[in-house]
């Protein structure tokens, strides 16, 4: 009998390094699929990265600073007011319009969770329009219903008696367009998300709380919210990295006015760089979003960690 499991044994190990070696081979072959996708991360993402650091070393002439030059262009935004105003108004742009589409994206996705299998494909197809429309587009449709002249809300609350709405020249109601206009444009985006984790809940836990005597709200606090945290957290650190970089909003519906109150790292970056004539300050600017993004990506990703490995 010893006999018999020490050749099992022996067999057994004889087998590992097989084992290994096919493993391996898998491990390089799906690597090498990969890499044409690797590449073209590297020309089209890393490659600029690398490109807009060294430019941000040069000065206006586009000659790089000497070593022992102490002024340089993030000393100069650095003593600047409208920088700071910039990187307040990109925070509070982001947080905001991040939050508000989580909200809204949570709610309509429990709303279309709820509706019979045979109408969730249809309300799934006319909430998705705002997300598949290019934003540009759907950011002139919105330039027009705030234009001071033709404005369609403007002439509602006419009708109604109101006073109207300098939408987009006065500082705090163009701030509101803003982040009004990416909140429709990218809470699709989180109904969807959230939509596919609510399929994975089981509904045996629906079931229990129900048996428990869970009322409605009580069973999205106490099973779904937890069941979807971790969605709901990478969700919402996508959406703060697309709405940080935002161009095409802020581009077409104020131009970062009136007097600059709108800009965000993005718009100002192109300001700076193409219409100033300073590519290396405007590569400055634009550098400013990484650490932003990468304290908000550790902060998100570590939690997502802590409550993988609770699990």
């Amino acid at each position: 009998m010893a006999d018999a499991v020490a050749d099992v044994r022996v067999s057994a190990v004889g087998r590992r390094p097989g084992r290994r070696a096919l493993m391996r081979k898998k491990s390089i072959i799906a690597f090498l699929f990969a890499l044409p996708l690797i590449l073209i991360v590297a020309c089209l993402v890393i490659y600029p990265a690398l490109y807009a650091v060294s430019l941000a070393m040069m000065n206006k002439s586009m000659q790089y600073y000497n070593i022992f030059t102490a002024k340089n262009n993030f000393a100069f935004l650095f003593g600047r007011n409208t920088f700071w105003m910039v990187v307040e108004q990109s925070v509070l742009f982001a947080v905001t319009a991040v939050i508000f589409k989580a909200i809204i994206g949570f709610i309509v996705a429990h709303f279309v969770h709820n509706i019979p299998l045979k109408g969730q494909r249809k309300w799934r197809g006319m909430l998705l329009i705002p997300w598949v429309i290019p934003p540009a587009m759907s950011t002139l449709a919105w330039l027009w219903l705030f234009d001071p002249s033709y404005s369609a809300f403007n002439w509602i609350f006419a009708e109604i008696g109101l006073p109207s709405v300098p939408w987009t020249g006065n500082p705090y109601w163009a701030r509101f367009c803003v982040i009004l206009v990416n909140v429709w444009v990218g809470s699709p985006f989180f109904m969807i998300m959230y939509l596919a984790a609510l399929k994975s809940v089981p509904e045996q836990l629906h079931e229990a709380a129900a048996i428990d005597g869970a009322n409605w709200f009580q069973k999205i606090w106490y099973v779904n919210l937890p069941m979807m945290r971790n969605i709901i957290q990478i969700t919402a650190l996508f959406s703060l990295i697309v709405t940080f970089a935002n161009f095409d909003i802020v581009k077409i519906l104020t131009n970062g006015g009136p007097v600059d109150q709108t800009h965000v790292f993005a718009t100002w970056a192109f300001t700076l760089g193409i219409w100033g004539n300073d590519l290396p300050l405007g590569a400055s600017v634009s550098l400013f979003m990484f650490p932003i993004l990468a304290v908000a990506a550790i902060l998100i990703l570590r939690n997502v960690r802590k409550r993988g490995n609770e699990a």
